[in-house]
């Protein structure tokens, strides 16, 4: 059950990247007051948590209306999380957790960020509902399903924490501190993201 909670939380750390979007949202966010910022993050975060828990408890319906079965599932999702892994430790910023130029420059023009884009795609980006549905639908027991779920609140609270706390930590740990710390996280989620591509295959079959 520890193990199920660890790889829940790493693999939610680096599909929604609370540092990145820390730095993201201090931009986006540099002329607003203490308040606004406040207002931003809070309601950016309940909308990104609603968004995740919809795939948390419908994914599965989801996949079976498309006809996707799990191993199908675990390959793509696992290629998915491999792609935004590499992105991470060369700390290149792509569509899988992050905004593209096109979305980031739209959302300077916005009095609003909260839902577009700190809610969705920023904290509840592919990358992260890829992995919310992953986990859950490998998930052996309902006790572990609720640990997966119990993980997700937790990265989602370190995000708002970040994010209420993103420009003094930008002055702290600078561009630097914080690319070092993403390049750990997605060398970890590079083995995770194999593994589950890996138990993909040998479910599928397709080996004999």
């Amino acid at each position: 059950m520890v193990e199920s909670v660890i790889v829940s939380l790493t693999m939610f750390f680096a599909t929604i990247a609370p540092p990145d979007i820390a730095l993201i949202f201090a931009a986006l966010t540099k002329d607003a007051s203490s308040k606004e910022r406040l207002i931003f993050a809070t309601r950016g975060v309940i909308v990104a948590t609603i968004i995740l828990l919809f795939f948390a408890f419908f994914g599965d319906t989801i996949l079976k209306l498309f006809g996707i079965d799990i191993p199908a599932l675990r390959v793509g999702g696992g290629i998915l999380l491999l792609l935004i892994s590499i992105d991470m430790v060369f700390a290149r910023h792509s569509g899988g957790t992050g905004t593209t130029k096109e979305e980031t420059a739209e959302a300077r023009e916005s009095e609003d960020i909260s839902i577009f884009p700190l809610a969705t795609p920023l904290l509840a980006g592919p990358g992260a509902i890829s992995a919310v549905i992953l986990l859950t639908t490998g998930a052996k027991s309902q006790t572990e399903f609720w640990l997966v779920l119990l993980a997700l609140i937790l990265i989602m609270l370190a995000s708002w924490l970040l994010l209420l706390l993103a420009i003094p930590i930008q002055r702290i740990l600078g561009i630097t501190g914080l690319a070092v710390v993403s390049r750990i996280v997605g060398i970890l989620l590079a083995a995770l993201s194999v593994q589950f591509i890996f138990d993909g295959i040998k479910e599928s079959g397709i080996l004999g």
